[in-house]
């Protein structure tokens, strides 16, 4: 479903604040894998995720997706096949506009055919954002005509999650998307999110700090370093792994230890 061919990335370069930020990724994401990936900051996860959204064109490589070759492809025309949530609940919502007219945007922009998003909303696609709101189960289908921003941080998460996933995407990202929740509220976020890919079978790449996360979600986990991938596992090597393996792995292929301490912590409190 997804392939990164040696993708490389420089910021600033030739200047004293030149960073390399992607070194030569390349990835074969098959239809319907969920994959965690993990690593300290500034390891270039939320980068990779730029580059596969069209955020910028990467100095080398491709970015190819479901067999179409989307590297100079605008970040608008991407959104139509590929969803993306934020670690900030604030992103991916108009605060201003109802809940309702929120998911009219997001269906519409993904709509298929090509004056899709011109088209106007029937009672019932209204009926349907209904519908789906209660799934969430917070109470959010009685509240569709109210503005987005009265919502808690929690309740846009989920709303997000569902914008992003009204239509479902070839591609789902999910950049530590439940970081910036309460325990409890990330907890629940987090069940959303596995029942939904696991209904539509969405392939999806999720960045965690949490090591018993990316051990235990989806069925392959990624960690990176400087820019590249370091280690890629999956099947009975990883249903196998305890994180202290995982650990070691990131040593061996890295070359240093992981310092990150969220990371170190997450081990603590599984």
């Amino acid at each position: 479903m997804l392939q990164l061919l040696n993708i490389h990335k420089t910021f600033n370069p030739g200047t004293v604040n030149e960073k390399k930020a992607l070194n030569g990724v390349s990835l074969d994401l098959a239809a319907g894998d969920f994959a965690t990936i993990v690593g300290s900051n500034g390891a270039g996860k939320s980068t990779l995720f730029t580059a596969i959204t069209g955020g910028f064109i990467p100095d080398e490589g491709s970015v190819i997706l479901d067999g179409e070759d989307l590297t100079f492809l605008p970040e608008y025309r991407r959104s139509k096949t590929i969803g993306h949530l934020f670690q900030d609940p604030l992103r991916g919502t108009a605060p201003h506009m109802t809940i309702e007219e929120n998911l009219a945007l997001a269906y519409l922009r993904a709509g298929t055919h090509q004056n899709a998003f011109f088209s106007r909303i029937s009672r019932a696609d209204k009926e349907r954002f209904r519908e789906h709101l209660a799934l969430l189960d917070m109470g959010l289908e009685d509240r569709m005509k109210q503005p987005v921003g009265l919502l808690s941080g929690g309740q846009r998460q989920a709303l997000t999650l569902l914008m992003a996933t009204l239509v479902t995407p070839k591609l789902l990202l999910l950049d530590e998307h439940t970081a910036a929740l309460d325990p409890a509220t990330a907890e629940k976020v987090l069940e959303l999110t596995k029942s939904i890919v696991a209904e539509k079978k969405i392939t999806c790449l999720m960045v965690t700090h949490n090591m018993h996360q990316a051990l235990t979600l989806g069925n392959r986990t990624l960690m990176m370093d400087s820019g590249r991938i370091v280690f890629d596992v999956k099947g009975d090597e990883r249903r196998g792994m305890t994180v202290d393996d995982l650990l070691e792995k990131f040593r061996q292929n890295a070359g240093q230890a992981l310092d990150n301490d969220r990371i170190l912590l997450s081990k603590a409190e599984g």
